[in-house]
């Protein structure tokens, strides 16, 4: 048996069948009133010479018009006007005896006059008609979604799509250790009510973007088998103040009644930003969605099994009210993949893609520290663009390097030309950063060296830590300073105090930050050891205007100062590594102008005589 048509679907259909009809009623009314139109003009000058000739068998008149049978033939084939009819016809000599009598003389036709009226009267009515019940309709929808603005928009996640489980995620092994604990609240349920134990009525997923909290999510619903209400925290806030506040209102009313059920409200920091720093509007709006929020999760009814997961990468702008014991109960972290965690999450990207064996995953999450399952899939994604471009049948290991390094630092601008003297510019300021970062003792080995443009830079020095880090020294940053800093000291070196380009714009904006960071984040000043000034650069405008920043100006002077010292400690350290290896960066800059691109072994090759000189040295 067929599905019937509902909703949106039926009321095409009635508007196509609407419309089909006005327009074939149209076509028949038209028809009926332009008959004979299969019938041949003649002039009235050869109706009368023909008839004189004996040509003609009938002549009709019907007021002004007259129809004309030639002989032989059952019906009329010709018409013709004269005015004044049949009359005015015999005026001019038609023959009209008793013996050959072919003119007659009948009443004027009302039919097509008449209809014609009808016509005229009934068609606009009925366009008219058509118009203001078309009009209705489109009312009658309006009304419908006026009447439905304050209801929930949130998406019923249910066995009409394909359901994701724990083993479809790669990776996050302690984040779906707290979550299947969620699981399991909602299959037996009774075993923890029997114990006393309270199911916990909201859970917050805390990460950086792309590490797969929607995900997640939906993967404890696919695994629970249960309701699953999904809507953006934005979708609840409107112009109008009240609106968002109902829709939770009825969010939650349907989710109590499919109970157990999960609701997911993802990016929650649209509305769950801390209250108490609106300038009134739209602001209202979202404080009073956030207050129907807290009621809600806090009144509900024992045993409605009701769960509220919350995805956000920014829980340090969360009301604490939302964060409370009672709310969301339960903080679950989804970190960064580490390297076991990355192959995992590759080979389930390279599940479906046919590959060679050249390709390497397991090298490839060596080099993608930091990077997250979005990232991976990308990569993934970009390696089969790559090898289709080529129409290859399989991904290679080329085309993964390429689509890392594309993913990773840009893709290249071959397009781009420059001329001798920026190219050799060029290869002496990434040579420069290439030495400074090879010498020192505490940086990153040199993974690629290129003069080739890619992003946004005219080229790139591409440092890797050989292994996952979770801190970093102050050795480390100084290093990662010096070497930020050995582009801009090679050109100075190479053409003079004055001959400084803007290529090193970048990489001065990168060390300063680090360099703001080491002192105002981190605590690793000089005289400001062990301070940190924390600035939360989170918040709202307003927030901005009113909230004193939390140190004074004598501090904020000594925060410059202690930037400026580091900035100038890495430019000394970065200028004495190259000065005492003035060879090895032309050997450099010239490879470079040769091949363009130095892969990691090349480029060791030529800097195995480099020497790190004592005065760059920060510890023996």
């Amino acid at each position: 048996m067929g599905k019937k048509p509902t909703g949106k679907f039926s009321n095409v259909i009635r508007l196509s069948l609407f419309w089909a009809i006005l327009i074939v009623s149209t076509l028949a009314v038209w028809a009926i009133t332009m008959p004979h139109t299969s019938l041949k003009d003649v002039p009235i000058s050869q109706v009368i010479s023909d008839a004189n000739a004996g040509k003609l068998s009938k002549i009709e008149g019907q007021g002004s018009d007259l129809t004309v049978t030639v002989k032989g033939e059952d019906k009329p084939s010709q018409k013709t006007y004269i005015q004044g009819g049949v009359s005015a016809l015999l005026k001019e000599g038609i023959l009209n005896d008793a013996g050959k009598k072919i003119v007659a003389d009948g009443p004027p036709s009302e039919a097509g006059t008449t209809f014609w009226n009808l016509a005229t009267i009934i068609v606009p009515v009925v366009l008219i008609v058509g118009f203001f019940m078309f009009m209705m309709r489109q009312a009658q929808g309006q009304n419908n979604q006026a009447m439905s603005f304050g209801k929930s928009k949130a998406k019923l996640y249910g066995l009409d799509k394909e359901r994701v489980t724990f083993e479809d995620i790669a990776g996050n092994d302690s984040a779906k250790q707290d979550l299947e604990e969620v699981v399991d609240f909602l299959k037996h349920p009774k075993k923890y009510e029997s114990l006393g134990a309270k199911i916990p009525k909201g859970v917050l997923l805390v990460g950086n973007p792309g590490t797969g909290k929607t995900m997640l999510a939906r993967a404890v619903a696919g695994e629970a088998n249960v309701p699953f209400f999904s809507i953006s925290g934005s979708e609840f806030v409107e112009m109008f103040v009240g609106v968002g506040a109902s829709r939770v209102r009825d969010l939650f009313t349907k989710a109590k009644k499919n109970a157990p059920a999960i609701i997911f409200i993802d990016e929650i920091d649209a509305v769950g930003r801390k209250r108490g720093s609106g300038m009134g509007g739209g602001h209202d709006e979202r404080e009073q969605t956030l207050n129907q929020i807290l009621v809600e999760m806090d009144g509900f009814e024992s045993g409605t099994n009701v769960i509220v997961l919350a995805a956000t990468n920014r829980a340090d702008v969360l009301d604490p009210a939302l964060l409370r014991p009672g709310r969301f109960d339960r903080h679950t972290n989804i970190t960064l993949p580490e390297r076991k965690d990355r192959e995992a999450i590759l080979k389930v990207h390279f599940k479906n893609k046919p590959t060679d064996n050249t390709v390497n995953l397991d090298k490839l999450a060596a080099k993608t520290a930091g990077s997250s399952g979005a990232d991976l899939a990308n990569i993934a994604n970009e390696a089969a663009i790559i090898a289709a471009r080529r129409n290859s049948k399989h991904i290679t290991g080329k085309d993964l390097t390429e689509a890392f390094e594309k993913v990773a630092i840009g893709p290249e601008r071959k397009a781009k030309v420059m001329n001798d003297r920026e190219k050799e510019m060029t290869a002496y300021h990434e040579a420069g950063h290439a030495i400074v970062g090879h010498v020192l003792p505490d940086s990153d080995p040199v993974h690629k060296v290129t003069i080739i443009p890619r992003g946004g830079t005219g080229g790139v020095t591409w440092f890797l830590p050989p292994e996952d880090k979770s801190y970093t020294n102050v050795y480390e940053f100084k290093d990662i300073l010096a070497r930020a800093m050995g582009g801009r000291v090679a050109e100075k070196i190479v053409y003079g105090p004055d001959g400084i380009t803007t290529g090193a714009g970048s990489d001065l904006r990168k060390a300063t930050e680090i360099a703001r960071d080491m002192i105002i984040e981190q605590g690793m000043g000089t005289k400001l050891r062990d301070q940190v000034f924390h600035e939360d650069n989170g918040g709202m405008v307003f927030d901005k205007i009113t909230h004193e920043r939390p140190y004074s100006d004598a501090t904020a002077k000594e925060i410059d100062a202690e930037v400026e010292a580091l900035i100038k400690e890495a430019g000394r350290r970065a200028e004495e590594v190259i000065e005492a290896n003035r060879e090895v960066l032309d050997r450099i800059k010239d490879a470079l102008l040769k091949e363009e691109t130095l892969e990691e072994e090349d480029a060791s090759k030529l800097m195995e005589d480099a020497v790190l000189p004592k005065e760059a040295m920060l510890h023996a």
